[in-house]
């Protein structure tokens, strides 16, 4: 049976100045079904140290131990109310007025969101699955990734009122064909495409995978007279440097442009503006 489960997510804000914050952890209250958990961050919080420069790393251990000490202080206490059902009933008011302290507003580095609701099955499960979501960010996925660019491609066309020009299509014949998210039809053939392409992965390997995959597609449609007279591929990533990153994404890039197609950065709006328009 579904369960009513109270959470709230950990957010680490170091900077009250500014108010930015990172989420590291999150707690989960069921009164019903008698559960109380929680998940901190632990090892690895290179996000948070990297989106906080000037934030010494001892610091956020430390603040991140004292996290779960309270916490855990807070687990026992409602234990001693029921919690671990060695008790009839649980005391749901004192769990409850608890559960409101927790929430409190304070002047500290560690701060509590709005308590929020789900219903669950499995309150354990469903608290590892929210902080899955709201701290690991698992629905991160490279396809995700790349639709995040798309909506910036596309926020461009918009602006520009040249949006209803361009609609996803499928280029190519029977034979051989690529999904384009941006296509122009001329006489319902594709005479211009947009493509955004990440090129900000973690390891080199990857990226150059990635770019080698449409690199492939683009050489198949040409060979087959199916690509468009004018492509281009608007990327991310730092192409500056010499990081095995930045190598691996110039050597993507080179591959592009020797098959004819343009390559822009992603975030060049006047570049995709005027591609667009031609």
């Amino acid at each position: 049976m579904n369960a009513a489960c109270h959470y709230t997510i950990v957010r680490f804000t170091p900077f009250v100045e500014t108010g930015e914050f990172g989420n590291v952890g999150v707690v989960l209250f069921s009164p019903t079904a008698r559960y109380f958990g929680f998940k901190v961050l632990g090892q690895r919080y290179s996000r948070i140290t990297n989106f906080f420069e000037q934030l010494d790393a001892r610091l956020f251990r430390a603040s991140m131990q004292a996290t779960r000490n309270e916490l855990q202080r807070v687990s026992d206490m409602l234990k001693g109310m029921g919690t671990d059902r060695r008790l009839k009933a649980l005391d749901r008011e004192g769990a409850v007025a608890l559960w409101q302290e927790i929430l409190k507003p304070r002047e500290s580095m560690v701060r509590f969101s709005d308590s929020r609701l789900v219903m669950a099955g499995d309150p354990q499960a469903k608290l590892g699955e929210l902080y899955a979501y709201y701290v690991e960010r698992n629905f991160a996925t490279k396809e995700y990734q790349e639709k995040l660019l798309e909506r910036g491609v596309r926020g461009f066309l918009r602006e520009a009122q040249l949006h209803e020009r361009f609609h996803e299509h499928r280029i190519g014949n029977e034979e051989y064909n690529a999904q384009f998210p941006f296509v122009q039809l001329q006489d319902d053939a594709p005479v211009k495409a947009i493509k955004p392409l990440r090129l900000d992965h973690a390891q080199p390997a990857q990226i150059i995978d990635h770019g080698g995959q449409w690199r492939v597609r683009v050489e198949a449609l040409a060979k087959r007279n199916l690509l468009p007279g004018k492509v281009l591929f608007a990327v991310n990533g730092q192409l500056t440097g010499e990081s095995a990153q930045a190598r691996a994404q110039r050597e993507v890039v080179a591959a592009l442009l020797d098959l004819g197609v343009q390559v822009r950065p992603a975030n060049d709006r006047q570049a995709v503006v005027e591609f667009a328009r031609d």
